[in-house]
């Protein structure tokens, strides 16, 4: 087990921030727990911390908004999931973290400004068609398997399909428990669960209702209005996030 106090000073707030945002707000807010932590350890070893972590918030959320949920979005959205967690175990050794941060970053920020903006012209109240989740389900599961970005893809999906806050939050958290149960054979055949990444996941778990509470708290008191507002604006910091990061990367 990690035993030096700096990991947990930003592990810590790192699994609160993403049960507050996963349990009450489905948002990619979560994502930022893997850049905490990697301030003292590997990106690889946080990534693999954060796993089972995740897996336990999506655990919690699946008994929470188990009657709040869209099937119609997750028929797409899954079939996409799986396709692109494969192509992430497969491409694994050719990827770079640092260009799957930057495009994924690009797309949460564009999409955003378009929202907020007249980018262009919009039909006014009119759903989007549904077929695109198989493109975005896609992208979300093999940008999920890098650092755990995966969220943004999916939320540029679901957020103009006009679902109430909790079947939102619900479709979010579903999605993401399969695909990361998806990815947990993979993160193990290429090593990542050591003996001490297991026992630190273990020891930082007891802080994941904790957040969650707080995030379920916060969304009861917002309005559909608001609610959805904090979640563009989540997503739009976690866009400026991730692109800053893929620079980063790729210029140092």
């Amino acid at each position: 087990m990690i035993t030096d106090p700096l990991f947990y000073a930003a592990a810590i707030p790192a699994v609160l921030i993403a049960g507050i945002s996963k349990g009450g707000f489905g948002s990619g807010l979560a994502l930022v727990a893997v850049p905490l932590m990697a301030l003292i350890i590997p990106v690889p070893m946080a990534a693999a911390i954060m796993l089972p972590v995740l897996m336990s918030i999506d655990f919690i959320n699946i008994w929470v908004y188990r009657n709040d949920f869209s099937r119609a979005d997750l028929k797409l959205l899954l079939p996409g999931g799986a396709v692109g967690t494969l192509v992430g175990w497969f491409g694994f050794q050719f990827m770079t973290e640092d260009g799957t941060r930057l495009m994924v970053g690009l797309i949460a920020i564009l999409f955003t400004l378009d929202h907020w903006l007249p980018l262009r012209p919009k039909a006014d109240g009119a759903r989007p068609p549904g077929w695109p989740g198989l493109i975005w389900g896609t992208l979300g599961g093999f940008t999920s398997f890098f650092a755990h970005a995966g969220s943004p893809p999916v939320q540029v999906y679901l957020l103009p399909r006009g679902l109430t806050k909790r079947a939102y939050v619900g479709t979010f958290a579903v999605f993401f428990w399969a695909v990361n149960i998806m990815k947990f054979p993979a993160y193990w055949e290429l090593g990542q669960f050591t003996p001490e990444v297991l026992w630190t996941a273990l020891v930082l778990v007891p802080l994941v209702p904790i957040g969650m509470r707080i995030g379920l708290w916060g969304q009861a008191r917002l309005s559909d209005g608001i609610f959805f507002g904090v979640c563009y604006f989540f997503l739009f910091l976690t866009g400026i996030k991730l692109t800053w990061d893929g620079i980063s990367g790729m210029l140092g």
